[in-house]
């Protein structure tokens, strides 16, 4: 079954022996689309449409959903745009990104929603507000970008962070060697801000050492071709 979001909800963490609902995969906001994978007395089982992501639905959240189909969910879509059209809408990205770190905001993990966002789900609110749909995860918005060096980065490109084998930090490139991310409470500015390429604060120096590369959206991930 397929439904559409009346409200931001809170999707948990697929943990099947004792579902607590107290780790956040990620956030449904409102409008976006669901569909039912399974279905258990507690939670549901469900795969958000717009970017394929899965995870545990709270039974008493479906009173914020209504009941929808798969033909209105691809009339949502938004419509495919060219690479030039989507560099046209870097700025806007960026605009998004400034306008959230302006408001009072706290790093949480899975979020996706306004004022709290993770590093990643801040990327896919701020290309989604332009209607450009990119994965949810670090990872995988790394690999559905072009891959572009550091010497080539532009601005609204993305920089990610982690180990030599797999992205888990993400932000936006703003020019002059900075960009703005959403880092956590330990290393980072518990919340969205600026750092910089080569910074000597400790929040640039840290994930300095982690730096892996950048990427280009030349795309989206789901479009509507008519």
């Amino acid at each position: 079954m397929i439904y559409r979001s009346l409200a931001d909800i809170n999707i948990y963490d697929s943990l099947y022996d004792s579902p607590t609902f107290d780790r956040l995969a990620t956030q449904m906001a409102k409008g976006r689309y669901l569909q039912v994978i399974e279905s258990e007395p507690n939670f549901l089982k469900i795969q958000l449409l717009e970017d394929d992501y899965e995870g545990l639905l709270d039974r008493q959240d479906l009173a914020k959903l209504e009941l929808s189909d798969r033909q209105s969910f691809m009339d949502n879509l938004p419509p495919t745009l060219s690479e030039e059209e989507i560099s046209d809408r870097l700025p806007q990205v960026i605009t998004f990104v400034k306008s959230a770190m302006a408001v009072p905001n706290q790093y949480l993990w899975g979020g996706t929603v306004a004022p709290n966002y993770d590093c990643s789900g801040l990327m896919q609110a701020a290309f989604a507000a332009v209607g450009i749909l990119i994965p949810r995860d670090a990872y995988q918005q790394e690999a559905f970008g072009e891959p572009i060096s550091l010497d080539a980065v532009q601005l609204g490109d993305l920089i990610f962070f982690g180990t030599s084998a797999k992205a888990t930090h993400v932000g936006i490139y703003i020019g002059d060697r900075a960009y703005i991310h959403s880092s956590g409470k330990e290393y980072g500015h518990n919340g969205i801000s600026v750092s910089e390429i080569s910074g000597l604060d400790p929040v640039s120096q840290w994930y300095n050492q982690q730096l892996r590369g950048g990427a280009r959206i030349t795309k989206g991930y789901k479009t509507r071709n008519h």
